[in-house]
């Protein structure tokens, strides 16, 4: 069956001596493995740097349900960054974002809202031109809500403790010290209720906000069975801090 879909780019591997695996989530189909040939040769057609973590392509592929490596017939760019490859804080929130959509993501199955929630995000992290400081942070509140595990109940004076385990605003201190104190907890609060094209109007202080994508990553753990490790938030760490 020949299908056309947007897929984005989560992992390209080699494989042999001139093509790659890849592992792109699909508009149509989820999470898929493609093999595609040739793609390091000098004088290939599709150039192997189409095929980067968190390139957005067009593609029609060959699809079988009883395979679980498929191959690509044709494949161009769905959009070209014009910022990221350049500007070091976007590529590495960027590629922030990819990995955890890589680790969290496994699904081998259409879901449109979240391929369309992951394209935006995107692609508006490329074109924006307010300070990013706060996306990654967003990003992670809002893909926890497609993933299942959303942050639940209110930031307020009676429930001003996040527990991260039960994923809830709660009245004090949980016994098993995973949890959000009160003046973070009403920023993690505020960023829950924020937009990721307005999450540049929150203020937080660098040190908060390292605190909170520890937190986060915590929560993610805690909540994502055998989650593997997540390493490119110390890229993070170095660019902004």
């Amino acid at each position: 069956m020949i299908t056309k879909t947007r897929g984005i780019v989560f992992k390209a591997i080699k494989y042999g001596e001139t093509s790659l695996i890849t592992d792109i989530y699909t508009e149509e189909k989820g999470l898929q493995k493609y093999v595609i040939n040739g793609v390091r040769k000098a004088n290939a057609k599709t150039k192997a740097s189409l095929l980067q973590v968190m390139t957005l392509l067009d593609m029609v592929v060959y699809y079988r349900a009883d395979k679980q490596l498929h191959r690509i017939k044709e494949i161009k760019p769905a959009y070209i960054y014009q910022q990221i490859p350049f500007d070091i804080r976007k590529g590495a929130v960027g590629l922030f974002m990819a990995e955890i959509a890589r680790k969290t993501i496994k699904e081998e199955e259409q879901n449109p809202r979240l391929f369309h929630f992951l394209f935006d995000a995107f692609t508006y992290l490329d074109s924006c031109t307010d300070t990013i400081s706060n996306y990654h942070l967003c990003f992670l509140l809002q893909l926890s809500q497609f993933l299942g595990f959303a942050p639940g109940g209110a930031y307020s004076e009676q429930t001003p403790i996040f527990n991260l385990r039960e994923g809830l605003f709660v009245k004090g201190s949980p016994m098993n010290q995973a949890f959000i104190d009160g003046e973070k907890s009403a920023i993690l609060y505020e960023l829950i209720q924020t937009k990721l094209e307005e999450a540049h109007l929150i203020k937080i202080s660098g040190d908060t906000r390292r605190t909170l994508l520890k937190h986060l990553i915590d929560f993610y753990r805690l909540h994502i069975e055998n989650l593997p490790p997540i390493h490119s938030h110390e890229i993070l760490q170095e660019v902004f801090y």
